[in-house]
């Protein structure tokens, strides 16, 4: 087994025009990186997220961003899996939502498609690529397991939040505060994780 490259240096792009994303991942990260532009600040173009996976499109992110800046990226790829919809939304979790994104909409048709079906189980994944400009990548993985609950509850968090419950709790993602959530979601999981692999 090959031993993880370690991030060195003071800069991290991140490669997402989400303006709340690069906030999260500062807070995540802020006690080993000094800097964090998105590539919205960079002016730098949005690949095409042509991956039929999350780790495809986490890459294809990071890897543009890392090699048009020439400085290491990182970029997440997360979303939605609801095991009675076969894993649904999916890659496709931000696209339920339409353009301009309407997460309600998104809620209801999961809602909707589910039906009468008595298997309510679903899970939060997120993997995070961080990408040098030589091309080299390091990638770790979140997941969170839950329930789908109707109708949606709590007005924090975002996207699906308010119709999942997370394993081993009784209220949503919303219903929680930020910290409470972080310490438990898919994406604090993979940001655990990254920091154990390449900034420790």
């Amino acid at each position: 087994m090959s031993v993880a490259r370690k991030f060195s240096g003071d800069r991290l792009i991140v490669a997402t025009h989400n303006k709340g994303k690069i906030a999260e991942f500062a807070a995540l990260l802020g006690d080993y990186v000094r800097e964090f532009p998105g590539v919205g600040d960079l002016n730098l173009p949005e690949p095409e997220e042509t991956g039929a996976t999350f780790l495809e499109n986490a890459t294809i992110k990071a890897l543009a961003a890392a090699q048009a800046a020439g400085c290491p990226a990182l970029a997440d790829d997360s979303g939605l899996c609801v095991n009675g919809l076969g894993g649904q939304p999916g890659v496709y979790t931000a696209d339920w939502a339409g353009v301009p994104r309407d997460f309600v909409k998104a809620m209801r048709r999961v809602h909707d498609e589910l039906g009468h079906n008595p298997d309510r189980s679903a899970y939060f994944i997120s993997v995070l690529a961080l990408a040098w400009p030589d091309g080299h990548i390091e990638h770790v993985e979140g997941r969170v397991n839950g329930t789908l609950v109707w109708p949606a509850r709590g007005a924090g968090g975002h996207g699906y939040d308010p119709i999942f419950v997370p394993e081993g709790r009784d209220r949503t993602f919303a219903e929680m505060v930020f910290e409470e959530k972080g310490q438990i979601s898919h994406r604090g999981r993979a940001f655990a994780a990254l920091i154990e692999k390449c900034f420790r």
